[in-house]
């Protein structure tokens, strides 16, 4: 029985109150490497979202506007990273605080799955679910 045991305990979904030390600096470790990730790419990106000028005399008009709306894609994808960013920051406080992995909602447990995936992830599937929803 207790090979038994063993095994049903390799079987069974980790929750957030019991990861692991290993898990908990895997996890840490993704999140600083996310988080030097996203502000490299936010920085490189810094110079590309300055406003367009409509005063350019080489540009013609169809040029103006594919500029123009390329910066609001670039915009977009800055604020969606910023975004990541400031959920990253959070990660990595509440590992500091003792809570990470546990859904900021309801208090259940995120899961290991769900944070290998996405480990700024603060919700657990149920409630972002319900959130995405809304």
């Amino acid at each position: 029985l207790p090979f038994v045991d063993v095994l049903l305990s390799y079987a069974a979904p980790r929750r957030g109150k019991m990861l692991t030390d290993a898990d908990l600096s895997r996890l840490k470790s993704a999140l600083e490497s996310l988080e030097r990730e996203l502000e490299a790419t936010l920085a490189g990106s810094a110079a590309a979202a300055r406003p367009v000028e409509l005063d350019q005399p080489a540009m013609g008009r169809v040029s103006r506007i594919d500029a123009i709306a390329q910066q609001k894609m670039l915009e977009a994808n800055r604020g969606a990273q910023q975004s990541r960013l400031q959920l990253v920051r959070s990660g990595l406080a509440r590992i500091t605080e003792g809570e990470y992995g546990e859904c900021a909602v309801c208090g259940e447990d995120v899961g290991l799955a769900r944070l290998l995936a996405r480990p700024e992830s603060a919700l657990c599937v149920g409630c972002q679910s319900a959130r995405e929803r809304q």
